[in-house]
């Protein structure tokens, strides 16, 4: 079945490949779909899992906001792995799905092989936190006055994602029209439950500390708010390695689908070099 159950939300999810497991989380932006060139490349040698998170259908639109926070993300991809019997996984996410890539290793560490933190730290800025809060309101606002297509024309050519349009235009395009078919509502609510709610990265600095999982933080060197709190997670994952993609900005996976999945196999490769590990 493609759906996996979590707590009564169908998660809408697919399985490509065979050998160890690699579980792919999306950004707010994007869906399950943002992760082809990765899931054409890895499940060569690996099995990729993908899926789309609770508010982005095919999945589940819950109605009550409740329903959409940080925890209930990291249940998700508990929720995912259990659904296809996995113990173990490698789990890579992209900003929102960054976070919750995060905050699952930090919860559920005996279930994570590894971690991948791609773009991760947008809202973190503490002299900039009351500006992101606002501009997270008003995007959730927008989308439940104006409808998914109007409401995202300025987020989706924001200068985070320039890079992107500069070296793809033909991808960034769809990417957009992708982007302008998601659920006004659970995107919204999205917004609300998750990028207003969460913990900033420094805010996770002590439960960081404590990280026994092997991770590899990525950013482009043009995704200013994730600069910094990259850096930061380096400096306080015991063990974390940092990648700086020149030239590039948010969607690091899309803009630079090369330079993102030969770090990523090389990163994966060692970790299960290191010592036997049961994967599933």
């Amino acid at each position: 079945m493609p759906y996996a159950d979590s707590h009564g939300t169908r998660l809408y999810a697919e399985s490509t490949g065979n050998g160890t497991p690699i579980v792919f989380v999306h950004e707010f932006a994007g869906d399950y779909r943002n992760w082809e060139n990765q899931v054409r490349y890895f499940a060569r040698r690996y099995r990729c899992i993908t899926f789309n998170a609770r508010g982005y259908p095919p999945s589940d639109v819950p109605q009550d906001p409740q329903l959409y926070s940080q925890s209930h993300a990291v249940q998700d991809i508990a929720a995912v792995m259990r659904h296809f019997g996995l113990a173990r996984a490698h789990i890579v996410g992209l900003s929102m799905g960054a976070y919750a890539t995060l905050n699952f290793g930090i919860a559920h560490p005996e279930m994570a092989l590894s971690l991948v933190i791609a773009g991760a730290g947008h809202g973190s800025d503490p002299h900039m936190r009351e500006q992101s809060m606002k501009e997270f309101e008003e995007l959730a606002q927008r989308l439940l006055t104006l409808g998914m297509p109007d409401a995202i024309s300025d987020y989706a050519q924001s200068p985070n994602r320039r890079r992107y349009r500069e070296k793809d235009l033909r991808g960034f395009e769809e990417f957009n029209q992708q982007f302008a078919g998601h659920s006004a509502y659970g995107s919204a609510m999205t917004l609300r439950g998750c990028q207003q709610r969460r913990p900033t990265i420094y805010q996770l600095k002590e439960q960081m500390q404590q990280l026994d999982v092997p991770t590899l933080v990525i950013t482009g060197d043009d995704d200013e708010p994730c600069l910094e709190p990259s850096v930061f997670m380096k400096r306080h994952i015991p063990d974390a390695q940092l990648l700086v993609v020149p030239r590039t900005s948010h969607p690091v996976n899309l803009e630079e689908p090369d330079a993102f999945n030969h770090a990523v196999f090389n990163f994966i490769t060692e970790v299960d070099g290191r010592a036997p590990r049961a994967a599933a």
